[in-house]
């Protein structure tokens, strides 16, 4: 009970003893032992009144301990919020709000093209991420990037066109539900699949709703399933283009000092409208005289994945191999495959890595709107890429890339002459934080 508490209920004992009671109390009861009542009551307010000062005292010591603020501590504000202030940090100590992004600044260089002449450029990317955790299980999430809008598979801008200001858009607005081994993601979302360039650019961020689940079990090794239902396109008036999409994987435990990991997935495209396409997403893909694709994509897409740990923990080796295989298509171009082997990792100042792959993709193998835009060709192409990665300091990444790079067929090269080995070179800073 606190003082005021304590105070009233005398007060309405005291009010509460009619006056002929209360007289005859007067003059059988002595008045010193009155008054050494209400003393005694006066000092168990007071005890009673410390004491809950220093309840007080402990509960603030004990919530600016894990970061929060009593209401008590807070001094009254002039206007009531309409809504409670946000909070940067759970009880737990662990962030609410998590910022990151990175700035990567880049020279190209296009050579060996007996069709074009050699040009030199540069590009700028700018990405700032953040998500927040709106409860232990319900999270948001969004990202702001440089590049074109209208462009799914690359956020890079070309520096040119008279000094004109860059463009900058969300490529991820999505919210995340947490189920423990199940999250779920609705909106513009990040990749749920496990990928590699040849069939997903790692730009790519699809819109719809998808479901990521990972269960380890009590070797180590773990079991994955990823589903999407993709939107990519909406027709008020006519058919829609969507995707569904699964993706079953395993994990294995460590075995020595080597781990395997393999996936599987397949893709199937409902591509009834191609309203918000461009040339840019039809690439090199056929088409038929109307605009729309020859070819339904309906892909069978298979990543096995090793790694090997022997030579010591700054020099990992890392193999992948990608096979697809686009079982929707209108001609016999519709086998995609690829690996890449890496040694070196990029953690630590002064790490190296250096990656060698090789890649094959026939014309409709892939939907050229989502693979990869490392070089000039979207689809139909015999690639060998060479990356040398080195960490010159926290937070910053030096890399150096040439891509080899011609047409895998002459029936479908267009303008590209089929003997004719491209080659392009980039050299990119990156800081990241």
């Amino acid at each position: 009970m606190n003082s005021n508490n304590l105070g009233a209920a005398v007060a309405v004992l005291l009010a509460a003893a009619s006056p002929n009671a209360f007289a005859q109390a007067a003059s059988t009861t002595d008045t010193a032992a009155l008054r050494a009542q209400i003393e005694a009551l006066r000092a168990e307010q007071a005890r009673i009144a410390e004491w809950q000062r220093q309840t007080e005292a402990k509960i603030r010591e004990l919530e600016a301990s894990v970061g929060a603020t009593s209401a008590a501590a807070q001094s009254a504000p002039a206007v009531a919020p309409s809504s409670p202030a946000p909070q940067f940090a759970n009880p737990d100590g662990k962030p609410k709000l998590t910022v990151s992004g990175d700035l990567r600044l880049r020279y190209q260089g296009d050579y060996s093209d007996d069709d074009a002449r050699a040009r030199d450029s540069g590009q700028v990317r700018g990405r700032l991420g953040a998500t927040y955790a709106v409860t232990d299980r319900v999270t948001v999430g969004a990202r702001l990037v440089t590049g074109d809008a209208d462009d799914p598979n690359s956020v890079d801008v070309q520096m040119s066109n008279w000094d004109d200001d860059f463009q900058v858009s969300l490529d991820q607005a999505y919210a995340q539900i947490n189920f423990g081994d199940l999250n779920v993601y609705g909106g513009k979302i990040p990749q749920p699949f496990t990928r590699t360039d040849l069939v997903w650019d790692g730009d790519v961020n699809p819109q719809g709703l998808s479901g990521v689940y990972r269960h380890k079990l009590g070797d180590g090794s773990a079991l994955r399933a990823s589903g999407l239902f993709f939107i990519v396109d909406e027709d008020a008036v006519g058919p829609d283009s969507t995707m569904s999409g699964v993706q079953l994987g395993y994990d294995s435990a460590e075995l020595g000092h080597f781990k395997f990991d393999a996936s599987v997935a397949y893709y199937d495209y409902t591509l009834g409208s191609i309203v918000g396409a461009d040339a840019g997403d039809f690439r090199s893909n056929l088409r038929r005289p109307d605009g729309s694709y020859l070819s339904d994509f309906n892909l069978g897409d298979f990543i096995l994945g090793a790694s090997y740990s022997g030579l010591g923990a700054r020099w990992p080796v890392r193999f992948v191999g990608n096979y697809v295989k686009n079982f929707g298509a209108e001609t016999s171009q519709d086998t995609g495959y690829g690996a890449d082997l890496g040694i070196g990792r990029v953690t630590q100042p002064h790490d190296l890595r250096v990656t060698y792959g090789y890649s094959v993709a026939e014309t409709d193998a892939v939907l050229g709107a989502f693979s990869h835009d490392n070089i000039g060709i979207g689809t139909n192409y015999e690639l060998h890429a060479l990356t040398v990665d080195y960490v010159p300091m926290p937070k910053t990444l030096l890399t150096a890339i040439w891509y080899h790079y011609k047409p895998e067929n002459a029936v479908d090269a267009g303008s590209n002459a089929i003997g004719d080995w491209l080659d392009r070179i980039r050299v990119a800073f990156m800081v990241s934080f």
